[in-house]
């Protein structure tokens, strides 16, 4: 019997349409060498859908993501000049990404931050610091705190004008991320990295609190407590150290920049936001319209993540690792796009649309054989 999945695609502003036009090849290649269909459905999202509907999280994409088995997401938003045109409450962030969040609890994001040896010398830190290459799994609360909290701003009673944010979070949001942390650290090598803030925020210390609770049901795994400044710094200067990193929403925003940093682009970070029903899929990095429409964007983040959305979403493990192989395999031939060159590295820049042709070429054998 061929399995079939729906899957609703937001391509998303600037480069989104051109990567996601790369990602989506890799459903037709698998179609071909496998039994399985996609359906594809294409849904307004972010920027360019405020534009044309007047909300940036239309209701008919809302349908259409209801409806998907999984979601594809492109980076979205656009220039600060151009987001000006935007009311604040649509701007891409508050009014398409925190909402898609929401509505499908997505409470857990996979942020992989990974260099094959091979794929070393991309990284900015030293030959000695990166060894063997880098291999990280972040794991971000993506559904609460400061991101989520009240807002709200105006004058006071001395004339002054001010904002307030709330950080807020209950046990229940904080332990559902922190047992899937647990879980993916027993798969791996059981050890786990708690990054907090307990010497200032009472929100860390209550976070600590409920992991001391959960790590009762994981006495196998063990966990190295690290403050988010200190861990920022380790990140830079020993990243070999960490295996399973979790921490709350914004330090997760933070740090896995930062993880993109080490690596040499964000564009070689792909992302799953995983909730209770439904998960999608996306880039960590943003959507550069500043490159936009020239064929330069590196697709290896949009294309991962569909990789990611194979193995978790549908169970496809041996297509998802024939993905990453693929685009693998394009670095080890000397190529490379043009983030990720300098000129005396001696790599060959590759377009947007070359970097795709090689990786389904490559995937098309890998799935034949």
């Amino acid at each position: 019997m061929t399995n079939a999945y729906k899957i609703a695609i937001l391509a998303g502003d600037a480069i989104g349409p051109e990567i996601m036009a790369q990602a989506v090849r890799v459903f037709d290649v698998l179609q071909q060498h496998r039994d399985v269909q996609f359906e594809l459905i294409e849904a307004p999202f972010g920027a360019s859908a405020y534009f044309e509907h007047g909300k940036a999280f239309p209701e008919q994409t809302k349908t259409i993501c209801d409806q998907a088995d999984a979601i594809l997401k492109g980076p979205v938003g656009l220039s600060h000049e151009e987001s000006k045109k935007i009311p604040v409450e649509e701007q891409a962030e508050r009014g398409a990404i925190l909402p898609l969040r929401a509505r499908y609890n997505t409470f857990a994001n996979f942020r992989p931050i990974y260099l094959s040896k091979d794929m070393a010398h991309f990284s900015p830190l030293k030959a000695d610091i990166i060894r063997d290459g880098i291999d990280i799994l972040l794991i971000r609360e993506l559904v609460g705190g400061l991101y989520f909290g009240e807002k709200e701003r105006g004058v006071n009673e001395s004339g002054k004008r001010y904002v307030k944010e709330v950080l807020e979070y209950d046990e229940d949001q904080i332990r559902q991320v922190l047992v899937v942390a647990f879980e993916q650290a027993r798969l791996r090598k059981k050890k786990l990295h708690n990054i907090h803030k307990s010497n200032v925020l009472m929100s860390s210390v209550f976070w600590n609190e409920i992991l001391d609770e959960v790590h009762q049901d994981y006495q196998d795994v063990e966990v190295v407590h690290l403050l988010v400044d200190a861990a920022a710094t380790a990140l830079c200067l020993n990243p070999g150290q960490f295996d399973v990193m979790v921490m709350e929403n914004m330090f997760g925003d933070i740090l896995s920049d930062q993880g993109g940093g080490i690596l040499g682009s964000l564009g070689l970070m792909p992302s799953a936001c995983m909730g209770p029903e439904k998960a999608y899929y996306e880039p960590s990095h943003g959507s550069a319209p500043d490159i936009a429409g020239k064929n330069i964007a590196n697709p290896y983040s949009m294309i991962g993540s569909v990789a990611m959305m194979l193995e978790m979403s549908f169970g496809m493990n041996e297509e998802s690792r024939a993905v990453w192989n693929a685009m693998k395999s394009v670095f080890e031939a000397g190529c490379s796009t043009a983030d990720l060159s300098s000129p005396d590295a001696g790599t060959q820049i590759v377009s947007t649309v070359e970097f795709g042709d090689m990786v389904m070429t490559k995937l098309g054998e890998l799935l034949a054989n």
